[in-house]
């Protein structure tokens, strides 16, 4: 599940800033328009998956530190 958020998240992340640099929004190219039902499902999905990867955060420093003792 930690993958696939991810993956998700960077795909996010590219089509972000395919928007800031370029003006383009691929997932609306590929779906229809950013209005279109399922590109909206997709934005949501994405937005869970960036809030799933916030948990990665204080995951990764919790393992250090039951490494550390």
């Amino acid at each position: 599940m930690d993958r696939f958020a991810l993956v998700l998240t960077i795909i996010g992340a590219l089509n972000w800033g395919c928007v800031g640099l370029f003006n383009f929004d691929f997932i609306a190219w590929v779906f229809g328009g950013s209005t279109a039902t399922v590109s909206r499902v997709i934005y949501a999905i994405i937005a869970l998956a960036g809030l799933w990867c916030i948990s990665l955060l204080f995951r990764e420093r919790d393992r250090h530190k039951i490494e550390e003792l």
